[in-house]
C-alpha cells in the first residue's frame, strides 16, 4: 500500500522488492477446533476465499450444528485429507496464501506440517497454528479447549465468587481470543511478505492469550504479595443485583454518586456521608440493600435506560431474546431479520457494517466444492537476511498511528501495533488525559488516586507522548497537520465525541482520504443507544456474556473489573483488522466496531439455538457441549484443577483412575451421570495436591491442567521465555506479546510517555522539534528516529527510539 498525501509525504507500506499481498486471499483451513474453526471464520467474513478442508465424516463440529453454522458461514467445503491425498493437499497450498491448522506438533511432523517442513517446501505460505498450549513445552501434546486454557492461563482464576470455584466464561472465550490474534499474526506476515518475499509461522496458544488478557493481575501480584482472586458480582463497589425480570449492573465511578442517589429516589442514600466512597465502602451493608430493594420493583431495560440518561454506565444482563429484539442491534444491521434467517446460517452478521451482506452466508455442506487446481505462485527471490528485533524489519515498519484511545480498549490496540514496528503517537491533553494513569489499583483503598497508575504501563509502553488541547484553535491544527501525515488512527470514544473534537471520519477522510480509522465504540457510531457510556463490565451485561456465565441456574456474573474481557478481546481484534486493513491495501477504510456486537458475535451459536430451538442463554457453570466431564475440582491444598474429556478414549482412562466410575459404559452414560461422576472426581481430587492430581490424569491419558494464579506464572519459566511477560526500564512488570511470529521477535518496549505541558501552537518549538526529528524517519530519508518525549514532571527531553 503506497501512499502519496498533499503534503509531499511519501509513505511506502508495501515494499518493491517483495509480492504483493492480494486483496482477496486465499485461505486453506485444516482445523478440528472452535478456535481454528473461528479464525477461518474472520477471513470468510472479511472477503477471502476460505477452503475448509475436512475428513470424509465431516468436521468434528458438524456434531454441534449451531457452532458449526456460526464458525464455517462464507467457507467453501472439500473433503481432503493430506494423509490420504496428499496430491490434492499439494496443490491447495501451492497456490495458498494462509494456511490455519490445530494440529498437535506431533500430528503435524506425521503430516509434514511442522512450521520447519512448511518453510522448506512452501516459503512463500503464511501458516497459523492455533492449539490450546503452543507447539512446545510440558503440555504442547494436550488436547484442549477454552476451559483448559483459562485455567492454565489462569484467567478462570478470576472468573467467579471468591470462595466458589473458578469458572470459564460462557461459550468458547479464549477460542474466540485466539481467532483474533491469528487474523493479526497472519496480517502481520503478509505484509512483512511484501518486503521480505518469504512466508511466516505465526504459533497462537490458547492459554497464553488467556494469560495475555489477564494482566492486570500480574501487576496487581508483582506490587503486593496478595494473589489476585476472583471478586465476583455480589460484593465490592460494582454489584450485579436482581431487577423485576432480570438483572442489572450497578456501575458506577464515585464522582457519580449524586447520580445514583437520583436514580434509586431513596432519602437513605441522600446521607451526605456517603459522599465519601471509604463511608460506602464501610457502610455497604447498609446501602447495598436499599439500591436492591429499589431495582427490584423495577424492570432491568428500564433502569439501565434511566441510568444512562443519568450518565452512569450500567447495564442489564442482554438475554438472547433481548440481544435479537434490540433496537440497537437491528438498526446497525447487526440482527438478522426473522423473514431472512435460514438454520444454515448466523443469526447475526459479520463484525463490520462495510461487510454486512442483506442475505446472511450459509455454512456449506460437506464436500459440496471441488479442489480447484491452479496454478503454483511463482517463486519469489527473498530479500536480503533480516534480523530479528530490529525497528526497520518490523511487519509495521514506517506506519504512522494517530492514538486517542485510553484506558484498555484503544490504548491496548495501539500498543500491540507499536509493538510490531508501527510508531505510534499518544495523544492526550491535561483536560482530558487517558484515565489509566490514575486507576485506582485492585484492593486499593476507596477514593485513593494513585498520582500515576502501575495499570497505564503495559497499554502505553513503547508510544511517543504528545499533549495538546483540541478546544484550542492551535491544538487543532497541530492534530490535523498529523492526521494528514499518518496511517492509521485508533480511538475509543462515545459516538459523537470525535466530532466534538474534530477528529471524526468525515473530517478526517477530508484532510487524508487514505486513512484508516479505527473506532472502538460501546455500541457503534449509530442507533438508539450509540451514545450511552459503558465500561468492560457494562459490556459483560450487555453482549450477552454475563448471562452465559455463572453457576449453573445462578444469577449471571461478569468478568470483573480486574479483567474486564471485552476490553481485552477488543483490543486484540481491533489490531488485527487494522493490520488486516494494511495488509489488504484498504487504505481509507473506516473500522466501525462496535465492542457490544463484537462479545455478542462469540455467542452467535447460542443465539442460533434460542431461535430455531427455543434454548435460552444460560449460566451452565464450566459444562459444555462436546465434552464430559468437563469442569474445575479442588485438590488437598485448596488449589484446583481442569479437565476436559472430549472422547471415549479420555473417559476411560480416567474411569481407572477415579473409584466409582465406569471404564466401559458408553458415551450417553456420562451425560446422564454428570452430577455423580462431579461428585466422584472432587472425592478423588481432594486427597491429592494439584500437581499430584494433574500428573496422575496426564499420565492416564486424560486431558487436565492446573488451575493456575498470577502467582505461579510469576514462577513459570515458560512466560518469559515466550514473552508473555517482559520487564520494564524501571525493573516492573510489562505485558508482553500474546503470539510467537517466527520471523520477527519485537523488541523490548521503550518507557510509557508521561504527561507533559499541552502544546498550544504548531508553531511552537516543541512542536517543530517533535516534527522534525519524527517525520523524516517515517519518509526513509535518516537513518535514526528521535522524539519528543515528556517526563513525568512534565519536562521535555530528547529520547531515542529503538
Amino acid at each position: 500500500m503506497t501512499k502519496s498525501h498533499s503534503n509531499g509525504r511519501h509513505c511506502e507500506l508495501a515494499g518493491d522488492g517483495g509480492m504483493d499481498v492480494p486483496e482477496v486471499l486465499r485461505v486453506i483451513e485444516l482445523t478440528r477446533s472452535v478456535a481454528g474453526a473461528a479464525c477461518g471464520r474472520l477471513f470468510a467474513g472479511l472477503g477471502h476465499e476460505v477452503t475448509l478442508c475436512e475428513p470424509a465424516a465431516g468436521h468434528p463440529l458438524r456434531a454441534r450444528e449451531f457452532t458449526f453454522t456460526a464458525t464455517a458461514a462464507g467457507k467453501r467445503s472439500v473433503v481432503c485429507d493430506p494423509a490420504l491425498a496428499p496430491a490434492d493437499w499439494e496443490a491447495l497450498l501451492t497456490s495458498a496464501d494462509v494456511l490455519l491448522i490445530d494440529l498437535s506438533p506431533s500430528r503435524a511432523r506425521e503430516l509434514g506440517l511442522d512450521p520447519e517442513c512448511l518453510a522448506r517446501r512452501f516459503p512463500r505460505l503464511v501458516t497459523v497454528s492455533l492449539t490450546a498450549f503452543g507447539l512446545e513445552g510440558e503440555f504442547a501434546e494436550t488436547a484442549g479447549d477454552s476451559l483448559l486454557a483459562e485455567a492454565y492461563g489462569g484467567l478462570a482464576q478470576m472468573v467467579g465468587e471468591p470462595d466458589r470455584s473458578p469458572l470459564t466464561l460462557g461459550g468458547e472465550q479464549a477460542a474466540y481470543a485466539a481467532a483474533f490474534v491469528g487474523l493479526f499474526g497472519a496480517s502481520l506476515a503478509l505484509h512483512r511478505r511484501t518486503r521480505t518475499g518469504t512466508g511466516d509461522h505465526v504459533e497462537v496458544a490458547l492459554s497464553d492469550v488467556a494469560a495475555y488478557m489477564d494482566w492486570k493481575s500480574d501487576v496487581t501480584y508483582e506490587l503486593g504479595a496478595a494473589v489476585p482472586c476472583r471478586t465476583g458480582a455480589s460484593r465490592g463497589s460494582w454489584r450485579i443485583v436482581e431487577a423485576k425480570d432480570g438483572w442489572v449492573g450497578v456501575i458506577f465511578l464515585d464522582h457519580q454518586w449524586p447520580a445514583v442517589v437520583e436514580l434509586i429516589d431513596d432519602d437513605r442514600l441522600a446521607d451526605p456521608e456517603f459522599l465519601d466512597a471509604s463511608v460506602r465502602l464501610e457502610r455497604a451493608e447498609e446501602l447495598w440493600p436499599v439500591i436492591a430493594d429499589a431495582i427490584r420493583r423495577r424492570h432491568a431495560a428500564e433502569v439501565y435506560a434511566s441510568a444512562q440518561r443519568l450518565g452512569l454506565p450500567f447495564g442489564y444482563a442482554a438475554t438472547a431474546a433481548d440481544l435479537l429484539a434490540a433496537d440497537q442491534l437491528a438498526k446497525r444491521g447487526f440482527v438478522i431479520p426473522p423473514d431472512r434467517r435460514r438454520r444454515d446460517a448466523p443469526v447475526v452478521s459479520f463484525l463490520l457494517p462495510d461487510a454486512r451482506t442483506v442475505e446472511a452466508e450459509r455454512a456449506p455442506a460437506l464436500g459440496e466444492d471441488a479442489i480447484v487446481r491452479r496454478a503454483a505462485v511463482a517463486g519469489v527471490t527473498p530479500a536480503a537476511e533480516v534480523g530479528v528485533g530490529r525497528l526497520g524489519d518490523a511487519p509495521l515498519a514506517g506506519m504512522l498511528v494517530l492514538d486517542f484511545g485510553t484506558i484498555t480498549a484503544g490504548a491496548a490496540t495501539s500498543r500491540l501495533l507499536a509493538d510490531y514496528g508501527a510508531t505510534v503517537i499518544k495523544i492526550e491533553s491535561n483536560a482530558r488525559p487517558d484515565r489509566f494513569r490514575q486507576w485506582a489499583m485492585p484492593g486499593a483503598d476507596a477514593g485513593v488516586i494513585p498520582t500515576v497508575s502501575p495499570m497505564f504501563a503495559s497499554n502505553n509502553v513503547g508510544k511517543i507522548g504528545l499533549c495538546v488541547d483540541l478546544k484550542s484553535e492551535g491544538g487543532r491544527r497541530i492534530v490535523h497537520d498529523l492526521i494528514r501525515r499518518a496511517d492509521v488512527l485508533v480511538e475509543n470514544f462515545r459516538a459523537g465525541v470525535t466530532h466534538r473534537m474534530g477528529i471524526d471520519p468525515d473530517t478526517t477522510r477530508e484532510l487524508n482520504p487514505d486513512l484508516i480509522y479505527l473506532s472502538l465504540s460501546s455500541q457503534g457510531s449509530v442507533g438508539p443507544e450509540s451514545r450511552y457510556s459503558s465500561y468492560g463490565s457494562t459490556l459483560d451485561l450487555l453482549s450477552g456474556l454475563a448471562a452465559v456465565t455463572g453457576y449453573r441456574g445462578e444469577a449471571p456474573i461478569w468478568s470483573s473489573g480486574d479483567v474486564n474481557f471485552p476490553d481485552q478481546i477488543v483490543a486484540l481484534a481491533g489490531a488485527a483488522l487494522v493490520a488486516h486493513a494494511v495488509a489488504t491495501r484498504r487504505a481509507g477504510t473506516w473500522l466501525d466496531v462496535s465492542q457490544r456486537e463484537l462479545v455478542a458475535w462469540t455467542l452467535a451459536d447460542q443465539l442460533a439455538a434460542f431461535v430455531w430451538e427455543g434454548r435460552p442463554m444460560h449460566p451452565t457453570g464450566n459444562r459444555r457441549p462436546g465434552a464430559t466431564p468437563h469442569d474445575v475440582y479442588p485438590t488437598a491444598e485448596t488449589a484446583w484443577i481442569a479437565l476436559s474429556c472430549t472422547a471415549d478414549v479420555h473417559r476411560r482412562a480416567l474411569g481407572t483412575l477415579v473409584p466409582g466410575l465406569p471404564v466401559a459404559e458408553d458415551e450417553q452414560w456420562w451425560w446422564d451421570n454428570q452430577d455423580d461422576v462431579d461428585a466422584r472426581i472432587n472425592e478423588w481430587a481432594s486427597t491429592r495436591t494439584r500437581d499430584q492430581a494433574v500428573a496422575e490424569l496426564r499420565a492416564a491419558g486424560v486431558p487436565a491442567v492446573p488451575v493456575c494464579t498470577a502467582a505461579d506464572r510469576a514462577v513459570q519459566s515458560r512466560y518469559r521465555e515466550r514473552r508473555l511477560a517482559l520487564r520494564g526500564a524501571d525493573g516492573g512488570w510489562l505485558k508482553g506479546f500474546p503470539m510467537i511470529l517466527r520471523g520477527f521477535a519485537p523488541a523490548d518496549p521503550g518507557p510509557a510517555p508521561g504527561l507533559g505541558e499541552d502544546v498550544a501552537d504548531p508553531r511552537s518549538h516543541e512542536y517543530i522539534t517533535f516534527l522534525t526529528n519524527l517525520l523524516p524517519e517515517l519518509d526513509g530519508e535518516t537513518p535514526g528516529l528521535s522524539s519528543m518525549r515528556s517526563d513525568s514532571s512534565g519536562a521535555a527531553e530528547r529520547a531515542e527510539v529503538r
